[in-house]
C-alpha cells in the first residue's frame, strides 16, 4: 500500500483546483484505500501563512479547512522525523558522514527540509510541484515530481 506526503503546493492546488491536482488523483490516487495519505506540519503551517498573506476569502479558507480535516497530519515530534532532518540538513551542507553531494551546497528551506524528512521517515513518496526535493530522490526519499502543466 503506497503512502504519501502531500507536498504544500499540491495542497495550494487542491485548493485552487488546478488541473495537476485531478492528475495527481488520477495518477496516483493519493486519498484513495489502500493508498495512504499525509501531510507534515511544516506544511500545514506554510498553507495557513500563504493563504493569510494572499487574504483568502471565506470560500477558499473553508476548502482549505475541509481539505486538512480530510488528511491526516504528521506532527514534527517523531524522533526518526528529527533523525532524517539532521541527515538531509548535513547532507544539503555538504557535510553528511555517508553521502557526498555531487555539487556544491544545496540551500532548501527548513520548512521544505521537514516535509522531506517526514517522506523519510514515513518512507513515503513525496508528491510536489516542486525540483528543489530532486537532490534528495532516491537518497533519502522518494520524490514524485509533478508537472504543474499536467492535465
Amino acid at each position: 500500500m503506497p503512502t504519501y506526503v502531500l507536498d504544500t503546493n499540491l495542497l495550494v492546488g487542491y485548493i485552487r483546483g488546478a488541473k495537476y491536482a485531478g492528475y495527481v488523483d488520477k495518477h496516483y490516487g493519493p486519498t484513495k484505500p489502500p493508498n495512504l495519505a499525509t501531510v507534515s506540519i511544516a506544511s500545514v503551517g506554510e498553507i495557513y501563512a500563504f493563504a493569510l498573506r494572499r487574504n483568502w476569502g471565506e470560500l477558499k479558507q473553508k476548502a482549505l479547512l475541509d481539505l486538512l480535516q480530510s488528511i491526516p497530519t504528521t506532527p514534527i515530534r517523531h524522533q526518526l522525523i528529527i533523525q532524517k532532518y539532521a541527515e538531509i540538513d548535513a547532507y544539503n551542507h555538504g557535510q553528511h558522514p555517508k553521502h557526498s553531494l555531487p555539487s556544491s551546497a544545496r540551500s532548501m528551506s527548513d520548512n521544505d527540509i521537514w516535509i522531506a524528512a517526514t517522506a523519510s521517515a514515513l518512507n513515503a513518496t513525496l508528491l510536489t510541484t516542486d525540483r528543489d526535493f530532486d537532490h534528495l530522490n532516491n537518497l533519502f526519499l522518494s520524490v514524485s515530481y509533478i508537472d504543474p502543466a499536467s492535465e
